[in-house]
């Protein structure tokens, strides 16, 4: 499919780049690295995302020029939908945005079915970094230290600083590379990792109270409500993350955050150890992602959500 993308490239001129709704480092820096090359080759690029982007990531290289409202969609000639396995992902502006005539598609989510005509999705890539990385590669298009640090951003969040099992030979030589483009590692991991506000770790405070273990001790689960964001005068992007502390436990295999939504709804967020597959106990509840790594939404109160999010665990041999 890459031919595909590259054809459209160069035959249309003006691009509209959109993302997921709670951004991450995948989603931005994907973005970004796209943005800064089809302005390089001489196309018109604007970047929408619903949500603003997370205080840790404003120090990626065009974080600035990205719009969270977009006017007329009819001025875009194709659109680039990234890290999204579905077109509903990007929130409340999907159905404008489903009428731009050129959509193209760029994902690794294993739950992706294919919505877009045009598409590059292989579940095995680390991260739609990675597939914008082998893109440029093959359009042999020189990739400047904006773009390196971008999509070596994208590549260290997707793969937990390298530490998942979506880590493969590939991702390292293409991180390897990126750093002798201009990527700086360690600039891009303080400002992602070890950039803390101390309202982050207030919440962290009150997410730990509310640790609990089931299933004799394989899983493990962090809630996040949001009289406690309000309380430790944090934001909702600071639960990114949350969900990787439980995971770190001895003999926990399953982590699972539940978030607070303001839609009387709850965001479950599911991470996993080794060959644990999470991926389908996301699919069964309405949501998908990756075998380790993997979310849905449920509405409801807390202790309904997440009795239906343990009924479902139990169900699988694990």
């Amino acid at each position: 499919m890459f031919q595909k993308i590259i054809d459209a490239i160069y035959r249309c001129n003006t691009f509209l780049i959109t993302s997921h709704e709670r951004l991450d480092g995948d989603a931005l820096g994907s973005e970004l690295a796209l943005f800064h090359t089809l302005h390089q080759i001489g196309k018109k690029a604007v970047i929408f995302n619903q949500d603003q982007t997370p205080e840790n990531y404003r120090f990626l290289p065009g974080a600035d020029q990205i719009y969270n409202k977009i006017k007329n969609v009819e001025e875009f000639d194709a659109v680039f939908i990234l890290d999204c396995s579905e077109l509903e992902r990007v929130g409340r502006e999907a159905a404008r945005i489903g009428t731009i005539k050129n959509m193209i598609n760029i994902d690794h989510h294993i739950s992706n079915r294919g919505f877009c005509k045009i598409t590059l999705i292989d579940p095995q890539a680390s991260s739609s970094g990675e597939l914008i990385y082998r893109l440029f590669k093959k359009m042999n298009i020189a990739i400047s230290k904006d773009t390196a640090t971008n999509l070596y951003s994208a590549i260290l969040t997707d793969t937990g600083g390298f530490r998942y099992g979506n880590t493969r030979k590939d991702t390292l030589l293409a991180a390897g590379n990126l750093v002798e483009y201009g990527a700086d590692p360690q600039y891009i991991a303080e400002n992602i990792y070890e950039n803390t506000s101390p309202s982050k770790l207030s919440l962290l405070t009150k997410a730990l109270k509310t640790l609990t273990f089931d299933c004799n001790g394989k899983v493990a689960s962090l809630v996040v409500l949001l009289r406690d964001i309000e309380s430790a005068g944090a934001l909702p992007e600071y639960t990114e993350g949350l969900v990787d502390i439980p995971r770190t436990v001895k003999g926990v295999k399953i982590s699972v955050l539940y978030s607070e939504l303001s839609d009387d709804s709850f965001k479950i967020s599911l991470r996993s150890k080794g060959n644990v597959n999470v991926e389908r106990v996301a699919r069964i509840l309405g949501g998908g992602g990756h075998i380790n790594a993997s979310a849905c939404k449920l509405r409801g109160d807390i202790k309904t959500v997440k009795q239906q999010v343990m009924e479902t665990i139990k169900s699988f041999d694990f």
